[in-house]
Formats: C-alpha cells, structure tokens, sequence
C-alpha cells in the first residue's frame, strides 16, 4: 500500500533538550497510527512539526511522495493535515462556530461574516460529535469535555486527510468517547488518517491498526497493534517494568475527617458523605454532573447555600481559598493551564508559591531552601525539566500537571481534592502519581479523586461517591464498584446482579 505520509530524520532541539532525534515513520491511508510515549518523548513535538506549527532542524516530512514543506498550520490545513491540540487552542472570548470556521479553508468567501451560514456549516458537525449546544454560544462559558468536541468538530469540518488527535479524550466520558471512536471508524472507511497520540493503552488496542513508540526523542519501534500487547509496549515507553498493584484496604476510622451533610450550592444539592483519615474517596459521573463544582464548593471557590461541613471536627464553610487552605484543605483543578499554573514563571516559583511565608526569614527568601524542597518532590513525581528556572509553559502537559502537584506536596494539606489528576499523563507517570496517593495516605491524609477513567477509580479508591446532574446517586464501597455499577448509578439505571 502506498504511503500518505512519511517523516523522515526528523530532529528537533529545544533550550538545552533534543525534542527529537532522527524520528521516521509512515501513515498509510485510512489507517490508525498510535504515537505513545512518556511525558517529554517528543510525541507533541512530532505532531506539531507535521502540521505546520514547529519547524524540524532537520529532516523532511512527506505527503504522496511530495515534500509537503509546512511552514505553518495554514499550508498544513491547505494541503489536508488537522490537529486537535491536546492543550486546547480556541478563543475563548469567541463562539463556537466561530471558533469551527477560523482559519477553515473550506469556511472562506463571505461564511465568516455570515451568522446563519456559519450556523448551518456548524451544526452537522456539532451533531456529528455529540455536543448538544448553539452555535452562537461562547466558547468561554462551555466545559472543558465540550471544548474539546468543539476542537474535535473543527478538524472535521475541515475535511482532512489526515487527522493528528493529541490526547483527545482526556477530558471525554464515556459517551463522548464512544462517539468519538464512532467517527474514528468513519473517518478510516473514507480512507481519512489518524494519527492517534494518547497514554491509555485500552483505548489504543481497541483502535489502532500501528503503534509507534517514542522515548527520550527516538523512535524505539513500530508494532502492529494485533501482533504486540500492552506488556511489550509499556516496556518499550517507559524503559523500565511497572509493578501493577491495588491500594491496600483502608480500616474504616470511626470518627470521619471531614463530613459533608446536604450541601447546596448553584450546581449542587444534598450531596452528603464522609471522608476519613487514609481514605481515597473516589468521584464519578457523567460530564456536567457536578464532579468539578463539587471541588470548587469545597476550595471556596463556589457560594455554598446550604448544607454543613466538618473538618477535622469544626465547622468548615471557606469564604475563599486562601480560606480553604488555611483551615487545611487543597485543590488541584482539573485545567491546569487555565486554572493553576502561571505559565510563564518559573517550574520552583509554581511549585513554592503558595509555601513562601515559611521560607522566608526576616521578609527574605530562602533560595537555596526553596530549590531544595522543590527538588525534592519533584524526584517523588519523577518531574522532568531542563531547570528548576524553565518557564512552567515550556514543559510537556505532563509535567506542567507533576508541577501542579507538587505545589501541594509541598503544602501538605489535610485534605487533597485531586480533579482528574492523571489527564493527560503517560503511563509511567500515572504509576508515579498512585505511589504519591499511597504514600499520602498512609500518612493519614484524606484524598478526593476525581477521574474520567473507571479503571483508575477502581484502583485508587476506597469508596465511590457517583454524581449524577448534580446529585448523589449513591456510594460504592470497593469490594461492590464495578464499572456496571458505577454507570448504572451514573445514569440512573437500575442494575440487577447477575446482569
């Protein structure tokens, strides 16, 4: 079969780092493609120097044959290459549709200034992905699974020959996942490429024809998906074995650290549980169904109506989060960019901020003890940086999510509300993140997980509270959660055993 793309000796350096290193692969038509690796293996970095947007130091990427010489994203949108940016690149401040037809060059001629023909461009592609919204709403008012479907109808809708997805799922549910698999299968029986990048290995298998690995900026091998397995792929990313293993069981405290009776905000009502000392309490539901509001109630971020709150004993009603975290609890939102990291300071400044006044000493700033004490939870984290002095924007997602954490590692809160923490993270640094939960909890800290992923609630999880428009659907003690369960709390069904 002939080749739709090929790069060939592609390499790229970046402040002090090889991004990559002599990397060539090919994409055939209508075909699958995974690109895997750890955080900074240069997978971003390859699909941003197929679509237009990183110039290569060397090297050549091809299509049909044909030197393609992208010298931006428009000449790669011209000559048929989308991506879908795993760090969301739409406006905010701009509609939908009007976030779809920009920079389309099927959407030229009089369709930009045109609301109802922008409209009628927009909505099949709206449908097609299964976001359920106007055209004219702003982008900035929507949630983070409903930026991403609209970044994911952009590239549809400019009818690309090949498609780079970058982490597209990370912030998808299930149904929205399973929409987006729909039209993968679509896309490949019009003879459209995917070049699929992702951590998550189930999703991989399931739809991948090829897989390519990346480490450190080299291409290691490529498999096709049928004749390899996830053993030998995660030997091959990560360069080392992975010992999977299970939280172990928890003894139920007899006085909880915190309890949440009734509580009512303008998203939430009578959302009741309790949290106890050494317990992950895991969250799950459906996109929009109150996951993230609940964490924002908690930091102060949200009014709170109604409901009592208890931490450690006291009343706990923070008027803010400077408020929350005094009284002992943190918050790592699920938006790293938008929500928690300053983007252009530096990985220490991220990580110490909110820790100065004890690194302080007579109003000055303890330099050496501040590089200390970051560098040290970044090695926990396995954080992987040219400097302590990079700026936090110029890191892979990954990594910008590890200097997130260690923001609170280094805090050290009684009680952690960790919202989807694992998006967007390779495998290994996942494995990474569950021995940190470990060892916080076997200090006796209480952690709230949110996670999209049911396996990795599963996992981690004591207990399951699952949400559902805004309401507790139940609680899911480990040796009863099953995935069947949790959906059919998350969506209302009622679910028989033996079914």
């Amino acid at each position: 079969m002939r080749e739709l793309l090929r790069v060939h000796n592609i390499s790229k350096h970046f402040e002090g780092t090889q991004a990559l290193l002599d990397v060539s692969l090919a994409v055939f038509p209508g075909e699958v493609h995974a690109l895997v690796g750890e955080n900074g293996a240069g997978k971003s970095t390859l699909a941003k120097v197929i679509a237009g947007v990183v110039s290569p130091d060397r090297g050549q990427v091809l299509l049909d044959g044909v030197e393609a010489g992208c010298g931006s994203p428009l000449e790669a949108r011209r000559l048929g290459i989308g991506i879908i940016f795993q760090e969301l690149d739409l406006f905010p401040h701009l509609t939908v549709a009007e976030n779809i037809v920009i920079g389309n060059v099927r959407a030229e001629g009089g369709v930009l200034v045109a609301r109802d023909a922008m409209d009628q461009f927009c909505a099949p592609l709206l449908r097609q992905v299964g976001l359920d919204c106007s055209p004219r709403r702003m982008v900035k008012d929507l949630s983070l699974a409903q930026m991403q479907l609209t970044a994911i109808a952009r590239a549809l809708g400019m009818k690309s020959r090949i498609i780079i997805m970058d982490e597209p799922t990370s912030s998808l549910s299930g149904d929205a996942v399973e929409t987006l698999f729909g039209l993968i299968r679509a896309l490949k029986q019009e003879g459209v490429s995917i070049l699929y990048v992702s951590h998550k290995m189930d999703e991989i298998f399931r739809i991948s024809d090829r897989i390519s690995v990346l480490r450190d900026g080299r291409l290691v091998a490529t498999k096709t998906a049928s004749e390899t397995n996830v053993t030998e792929i995660i030997a091959m990313l990560v360069g080392r074995e992975l010992q999977e293993s299970q939280r172990r069981a928890v003894p139920e405290a007899t006085r909880p650290l915190m309890r949440v009776h009734s509580l009512a905000t303008a998203r939430l009502r009578n959302i009741s549980f309790d949290l106890h000392a050494a317990e992950v309490l895991g969250v799950a539901g459906l996109v929009g169904s109150g996951r993230s509001s609940l964490g924002a109630a908690l930091f102060g971020l949200d009014p709170i109506l109604g409901g009592r709150i208890e931490l450690r004993g006291r009343p706990f009603r923070p008027k803010s989060p400077a408020d929350a975290l005094k009284q002992g609890l943190g918050l790592v939102p699920e938006d790293r960019k938008a929500q928690g990291l300053m983007l252009q300071m530096s990985v220490v400044e991220n990580s110490t901020f909110t820790v100065l006044d004890r690194l302080q000493f007579l109003g000055f700033l303890r330099r050496a003890e501040e590089r200390r004490e970051a560098s040290e939870v970044h090695g926990r984290l396995r954080l992987r940086t040219t400097s302590l002095d990079a700026a936090a924007g110029t890191l892979s997602g990954g990594n910008q999510q590890k200097v997130l954490l260690s923001r609170w590692l280094l805090e050290d809160p009684m009680v952690l509300f960790l919202d989807d923490p694992t998006r967007g993270i390779d495998i290994g640094a996942k494995y990474d993140i569950y021995e940190v939960l470990d060892q916080l909890t076997s200090a006796g800290k209480g952690i709230i997980l949110v996670s999209s992923e049911l396996p990795e609630l599963l996992r981690c999880s004591d207990r399951i509270l699952v949400l559902g428009d805004g309401e507790s659907k139940g609680i899911l003690h480990r040796a009863e959660a099953t995935p069947e369960r949790v959906m059919a709390l998350a969506t209302s069904v009622v679910y028989e055993v033996g079914e």
